[in-house]
């Protein structure tokens, strides 16, 4: 794993608090756990300042929710900068989670980089409107729908460079683009419809589907 740092003192911000609401949830939190094991509360309660904070962990945001559980700064710090699931720095917007591991690299991630790198600039880069930013991820657990990537909190999968393009134009555009399958696929079903089990049982005996003829081998995904 590289080494994840705090961003840089200047784009720090001088202080934080959970608001008067996140306040009130993170206490319910912390009531989950028996006396003495209020720590375990420390990931829900980062996940919440990093959504407070607009997609990012300041240091600040670590210290006050130390504070919160009775833990040392260091103890806090380490679980953010591990888990990968906290930036570090800020984000966009609109944050792309490429998935770089082997699966969505045979399907085309390279390409989906290139985009990346064309329309919003190096990893973390926020785009000078605010809008995007992008890194580089381990797996996302949609290899059968291979490459994809996640964009805040929804998955757009099967993508291609010029697919990818789309979805960058509509967020742009302020439109709200359908997660899942970006070609026309139920989700993780076969490419083309089903090639099993195209019968089944009626009161008056069998009745077959139509079934979709199977693609000659190596063209499932065109």
């Amino acid at each position: 794993m590289a080494v994840r740092r705090l961003a840089a003192s200047d784009v720090q911000p001088s202080e934080f608090a959970f608001s008067a609401k996140n306040v009130t949830w993170a206490k319910a939190q912390i009531a989950k756990f028996p006396e003495g094991r209020q720590a375990s509360a420390v990931i829900p309660l980062l996940w919440r300042a990093q959504e407070q904070s607009g997609g990012w962990v300041p240091q600040k945001a670590i210290e006050h929710v130390a504070d919160m559980l009775g833990m040392a700064y260091i103890r806090v710090l380490e679980v953010a900068t591990f888990y990968t699931m906290f930036n570090l720095e800020p984000v966009g917007r609109y944050h792309v989670q490429l998935c770089g591991t082997t699966p969505c690299v045979l399907r085309g991630a390279e390409d989906l980089k290139k985009v990346c790198h064309k329309r919003i600039g190096g990893q973390f880069h926020v785009t000078p409107d605010g809008k995007f930013s992008w890194v580089e991820v381990e797996c996302l657990g949609a290899c059968v729908n291979a490459p994809m990537v996640q964009i805040n909190y929804d998955f757009y999968e099967d993508l291609t460079a010029d697919s990818l393009e789309d979805l960058l134009d509509q967020f742009s555009a302020g439109a709200e683009p359908k997660p899942g399958p970006q070609i026309d696929r139920q989700f993780s079903a076969p490419v083309g419809g089903p090639t099993t089990l195209t019968s089944f049982n009626t009161k008056g005996g069998t009745k077959k589907q139509a079934a979709t003829p199977k693609p000659p081998l190596g063209e499932g995904t065109k």
